[in-house]
């Protein structure tokens, strides 16, 4: 970082402090700095963590990060996953969520990836911008608001003024320590084991679950492909102090070697975790927010703490930015806990009810969900899925809070992803029928790209040759969507032009 933004301040320099340079940090300043908002972000570590961690997004998620041009450096080093099977100790199956490879959002519904590699990619585009700073080996020690900013202290003794600041900063929040916010804990804490592996062939070649939970009141373990030719094995332990004799090259080799042996892959790291359940009671704090792990942290039975993250960043970044230009006043950021704090406690409860089924020690309550989710399973005539929840009350019009969808569209002379041929931002999508109906000009000058759907491209309109758009439309009973930047739907319904309307309401008041 440059000596101006460490220098004593009496006003605001940047506009927004980020502290925490993980890949929701990453995140919100490369979407802020897009957006042409000055942004510095503070990470204590002296570089990129450089390790695994989290290990899979969804389709929603790819969608964000196409959204940022992302998708092509990334999609070699993903891998796909067609289902998530849950098996007893015996191997028999008790849960086999299946996945889509081409989903809603118009991505494969789950992919694993290795961390270091998105936030290299993250890093790399976020770096680029010239109106964005990152600062390294730069500890924040104090943290001081008022009606105006923000100030920022360090442990070198610099200090930093902002307009506002994002605590990204994980689990062990400093952020969410200094404002005092208190973490409510649903219940869950479990000491694992964590295990990752560099293959030196491809997994399906050595054999390897995809994706898999062994329900074994002996010792519950987790298998999953965690990236192209990465791989990892999750063990339960009986207590969390068990993790220094468990972490022994031969014993993690010894746990291990019904799957791999040492010819193989190579050990990149073994870590303790503790799986546990916790919702900060406070998101926003006058001028401070938190995000991702800060504001909650999740089991990984269902593989969306890092997806909930990258939603926090998507949803304060676009709300952020309608406050920084003027366009709606700060109240507006209170509705990102309204929204967030619903869908990431409904996100948690399925992982926890997953997590209590899947690491059952009684051998007795063991046989008993088994025979249950046996019967089920036997019974069930389509494959599982989950769906995630909408959003809570917030920024919305009539008919708002569900994510929109993303399918092929053409304009005559390209055919590709829908945001990839029209852009993000705001967006009203219509039934081609509906477009007469509205006010283009007012809509354009209020930074509303307007996109029509018909059998055909021409104009405003382009050709939905999947019927994707037009067959969504009618399941919500609209001729109009309007779509927020995070790609959720701002208000929908048959008369367009009241859908128009409520979405100028917020964009020019």
């Amino acid at each position: 970082m440059t000596d101006r933004y460490m220098e004593k301040q009496t006003t605001p320099l940047v506009d927004v402090a980020v502290v925490g340079c993980g890949p929701v940090g990453l995140t919100l300043a490369t979407l802020l700095g897009k957006a042409g908002h000055s942004v510095v972000v503070l990470e204590r570590y002296p570089s990129l963590y450089g390790l695994p961690r989290a290990t899979s997004f969804d389709g929603e998620i790819m969608r964000a990060l196409q959204g940022l041009g992302l998708a092509d450096e990334l999609k070699p080093t993903l891998h796909v996953q067609n289902a998530y099977e849950w098996r007893n100790g015996a191997g028999e199956l008790l849960i086999r969520q299946v996945c889509r490879e081409v989903g809603a959002s118009g991505w494969a519904e789950l992919c694993m990836f290795h961390q270091p590699d998105l936030e290299k990619a993250l890093y790399s585009l976020c770096a680029s911008l010239p109106n964005v700073d990152i600062s390294f080996g730069t500890t924040v020690t104090s943290l001081v608001q008022d009606r105006d900013q923000v100030t920022l202290s360090t442990a070198d003794g610099a200090t930093l003024s902002a307009r506002y600041v994002v605590g990204c900063d994980g689990g062990n929040s400093f952020v969410r320590d200094a404002l005092g916010v208190v973490q409510e804990d649903l219940g869950f804490s479990e000491p694992w084991l964590v295990c990752d592996f560099a293959l030196r062939r491809p997994a399906a070649e050595l054999g390897l679950p995809s994706a898999l939970q062994i329900g074994d009141p002996d010792g519950p373990t987790t298998i999953i492909t965690t990236g192209a030719r990465r791989q990892r094995f999750c063990f339960m332990l009986e207590d969390g102090d068990d993790f220094e004799r468990e972490r022994a090259v031969d014993t993690v080799w010894s746990r291990v070697h019904r799957y791999l042996s040492r010819d193989d892959a190579d050990i990149v790291r073994v870590a303790a975790y503790t799986f546990q359940s916790l919702v900060a009671r406070r998101w926003r704090d006058g001028r401070v927010l938190l995000a991702g792990d800060a504001a909650h942290q999740m089991p990984p039975f269902l593989g969306q703490g890092l997806c909930s993250g990258i939603r926090d960043a998507l949803n304060i970044a676009f709300k952020m930015d309608l406050v920084l230009r003027g366009i709606q006043d700060s109240d507006v950021l209170d509705t990102y806990q309204s929204e967030r704090e619903p869908h990431v406690r409904g996100v948690m409860t399925t992982s926890m009810e997953l997590g209590r089924q899947h690491t059952l020690r009684d051998p007795a309550l063991a046989r008993e969900r088994d025979k249950t989710l046996l019967a089920r399973q036997a019974a069930l005539r389509a494959p599982e899925r989950i769906r995630l929840p909408d959003l809570g009350p917030g920024l919305f019009g009539s008919g708002g809070g569900r994510l929109s969808v993303q399918g092929r569209v053409s304009d005559g002379r390209r055919t590709g992803l829908l945001d990839d041929l029209v852009g993000g931002g705001f967006r009203l999508l219509v039934a081609e029928q509906a477009l007469p109906s509205l006010e283009l000009a007012s809509l354009k000058d209020a930074g509303v790209t307007v996109v029509g759907f018909g059998p055909s491209a021409a104009g405003a309109v382009v050709a939905d040759p999947d019927g994707t758009h037009r067959r969504w439309l009618s399941d919500l009973g609209a001729t109009a969507a309007a779509v927020r930047p995070d790609n959720y739907v701002y208000a929908a319904g048959p008369d367009a032009g009241e859908v128009a309307s409520q979405l100028l309401t917020i964009l020019a008041p």
